[in-house]
């Protein structure tokens, strides 16, 4: 079977599944594990090619959604070359990734239908259920049955510990700097498996723009900072950017003696295998043992002294 996965999340589901050698086609996102950075990517994006602010990024994505404008191009012709029998796409976020109404032309033009499979998932369950419908498109059912299997034991095991916990911390998620948004989906479900309380965000509800001043209103104990596809040195390359034209920043690291950049690309903006990653990492930080230091790689504590230069210890 000939796979062309479009979304980064079930990418790694392949992957997880043993089938990276099955495909023929990827997104432009696609980079987990590093062996998939190989094969033919199939999507160019529109916004932000060149890096640019978070500022930059959201203006650019707001004008072109607001005129009706695409936000990432299709390589038709790279599709068409690829002859896929199974093609993964999303309809859950119009600005990750592209949608299955841009496949449609390209696809009635194949000689031969490939099947599409679209995911939509907003819970920690819906993803989990994905991996099955993956499996089972693909033709390994008993596959993904471990999987999911295996992923839900390691849940068991944090909601266990941390269910024993005397205190719950109140958490804050913030998904993007410029302008602030709060994380949604599936981010508050794993604040709380995890130990925690999201003061902001609500289960399966779509990450939502916010103010400083409804951050301080919540009284968060932890704020946690997860731009969405950012990892943490690109994070703190950001606070440092923004942290030098805003004194909301410089505000947050004296406010907050635990504030926390984690890498967002790896364990929460992709809903697919490595979330139980970030759940357990949510629970290392809200629930910190001495003999379990984080990995600076996966997140780091900000100091509060200033963001000038970087806040990063």
């Amino acid at each position: 079977m000939r796979i062309c996965s479009l979304i980064p999340g079930a990418t790694e589901v392949i992957a997880a599944l043993d089938l990276a050698d099955r495909l023929v086609g990827i997104s432009h996102e696609c980079d987990f594990p590093a062996s998939v950075r190989r094969i033919p990517v199939m999507i160019e994006p529109l916004v932000g090619k060149d890096g640019g602010s978070g500022g930059e990024i959201d203006r650019q994505v707001k004008e072109l959604v607001a005129s009706g404008q695409r936000l990432y191009r299709l390589d038709e012709d790279a599709l068409r070359r690829a002859r896929p029998d199974l093609i993964l796409t999303q309809d859950l976020c119009h600005v990750c990734s592209v949608t299955p109404d841009q496949l449609t032309r390209v696809i009635e033009s194949l000689q031969h239908r490939p099947d599409v499979l679209t995911l939509s998932p907003t819970t920690l369950d819906d993803m989990l259920h994905d991996i099955e419908r993956i499996a089972d498109a693909a033709g390994v059912r008993a596959k993904g049955q471990a999987l999911t299997q295996e992923l839900r034991r390691r849940v068991d095991h944090v909601r266990a510990q941390t269910s024993r916990m005397p205190e719950r911390p109140r958490v804050a998620c913030l998904e993007w700097l410029d302008p602030l948004y709060v994380a949604g989906h599936w981010v508050p479900e794993m604040v709380a498996l995890a130990g925690g309380l999201d003061v902001l965000g609500s289960r399966e509800t779509p990450s939502h723009e916010t103010t400083w001043r409804a951050v301080e209103a919540a009284r968060p104990d932890v704020v946690l900072i997860m731009p969405c596809g950012y990892s943490v040195e690109r994070t703190v390359n950001e606070l440092r950017r923004v942290g030098q034209t805003g004194d909301a920043w410089r505000r947050a690291c004296e406010q907050w003696p635990d504030l926390y950049v984690v890498d967002a690309t790896s364990f929460f903006s992709r809903p697919g295998p490595r979330l139980v990653d970030g759940v357990e990492l949510l629970a290392a930080i809200l629930h910190p043992t001495p003999d379990h230091p984080l990995d600076p790689a996966h997140a780091i504590k900000l100091e509060t002294s200033t963001l000038i230069g970087s806040c990063a210890s």
